[in-house]
């Protein structure tokens, strides 16, 4: 027996495992970093951009400029090494502070307080350039600017779109809908209207009632089988941005690389940085994968549990076990979520419930619940059991007894396994 331990909360889960039936340990690959500090890093990003002139050569003295920054949920892209340096690449190309706007790409979530917002940008560039929250839902500062081919009614914010350059800054990572987040994200949901990110995020699910989400629709996937994607980056044509800065960020939040210039190009080279290290090779899948969601804040709940779920499952065979050991602390995280989990106990009546009216906690409810319709889908948290059971998830207290509820399904002890101690981030790929 082996001992191996994952992350709880802001403490760990410690159980033994046969060693023998461990196939491997899922973790980030290993790459060169850049012996740079994080602005060093910035700066060379600005000095080489990609298909692109150099920001500063790009603006001129009286353009107004308007920068989308991340908001609070995306604080670990540290944004308060980059955005002082972005302000000082703008007026260097002749661009007075009074010329600048942020605005915190907010999506559908909620507002800033003024503290976030200091966290964000630094207490000097609150004071210095005004800033503020993307309203989804505030029609009157909303303006319509095109249809996409899928039918989605592109309306940005009107204050973002009233200006002469549209710079966006943000973090790449793995996401489940888009494939990678940054780019292009932050035009759709970054600064759009309620109903077209609504829109958008209905192409996850297939055509026709009972037919399910799409395959396509995943971590990973920018290829035109992606209508998520596809549809973000033609929303965010219409925008025209001038330029990007996209950075790439390790698991202690530290600025690893950095991508600047063409808001395609610049990101893209962005997903290859994040794809080399924490998309991780695998030669079979598992009849078994044992995976932790990094702890807090990345467990505080079910609605950011989903990340880790949706990674596991690439690594499990067909009617395998996935173990999600996920604190939970503050239960399911978003109302959406809870009120599908709680008010209906089959797949069909979630499907028409989300065909209806989307949102993203609805899309993240159904997908959990249709990978449990799949999988055997075992929880390790504090979140109560009676909380789950219109759904097929179990939840028990302890890895050891999920191992054993695990051993019980299957009717052997023998169970092929993978450990995922960095699920919330590590993304399995079949070679």
């Amino acid at each position: 027996m082996a001992k191996y331990y994952m992350k709880y909360g802001k403490g760990k889960k410690e159980f033994e495992f046969p060693a023998e039936n461990v196939l491997g340990v899922i973790k980030p690959n290993e790459i060169n970093i850049p012996n740079l500090s994080q602005e060093d890093i910035i700066k060379e990003a600005f000095e080489n951009p990609i298909a692109s002139a150099r920001l500063r050569e790009i603006v001129k003295a009286g353009d107004k400029v308007c920068v989308v920054i991340p908001d609070i949920t995306r604080a670990w892209q540290s944004p308060h090494i980059y955005v002082p340096l972005i302000i000082d690449e703008l007026n260097k190309g002749g661009i007075k502070d009074d010329d600048i706007l942020l605005v915190s790409a907010t999506g559908s979530h909620r507002f800033q307080t003024e503290e976030e917002f200091k966290k964000l940008v630094t207490e000097d560039i609150y004071k210095r350039i005004k800033i503020i929250d993307h309203d989804c839902k505030d029609e009157e500062n909303l303006v319509y600017v095109g249809e996409t081919m899928r039918g989605t009614p592109v309306k940005l914010n009107k204050k973002a779109m009233e200006c002469d350059h549209l710079i966006l800054a943000g973090g790449v990572i793995y996401h489940f809908l888009a494939g990678f987040g940054g780019g292009r994200k932050y035009i759709l949901p970054g600064i759009s209207g309620f109903e077209t990110i609504m829109k958008n995020h209905s192409y996850s699910l297939n055509e026709g009632l009972g037919s399910g989400s799409n395959p396509n629709v995943k971590s990973g996937n920018i290829s035109e089988s992606n209508p998520v994607h596809c549809d973000m980056l033609e929303a965010a044509s219409f925008a025209r941005p001038s330029f990007i800065l996209n950075v790439v960020v390790n698991s202690e939040k530290r600025i690893t690389h950095a991508f600047a210039g063409n808001y395609i190009k610049a990101h893209e080279a962005g997903t290859q940085i994040v794809e080399s290290v924490d998309g991780v090779d695998i030669c079979q899948k598992a009849e078994m994968v044992i995976a932790s969601a990094c702890g807090y804040p990345k467990d505080i709940n079910l609605y950011q549990t989903s990340k880790t779920i949706f990674n596991a499952v690439e690594a499990l065979k067909e009617k395998g076990v996935m173990i999600i050991v996920s604190e939970c602390s503050e239960g399911f995280g978003n109302t959406s979520t809870e009120n599908m989990m709680l008010n209906f106990d089959n797949m069909l009546d979630r499907e028409k419930n989300i065909r209806e009216e989307y949102s993203i906690g609805k899309g993240i409810a159904y997908l959990e619940c249709e990978i449990a319709e799949k999988y055997h889908f075992i929880l390790v948290s504090d979140i109560e059991q009676k909380l789950l059971n219109k759904t097929k998830v179990k939840v028990v207290k302890t890895v050891q007894e999920a191992i054993d509820l695990a051993y019980k399904i299957k009717g052997k002890k023998d169970l092929k396994t993978y450990m995922m101690p960095y699920g919330a981030n590590t993304f399995p790929k079949m070679r």
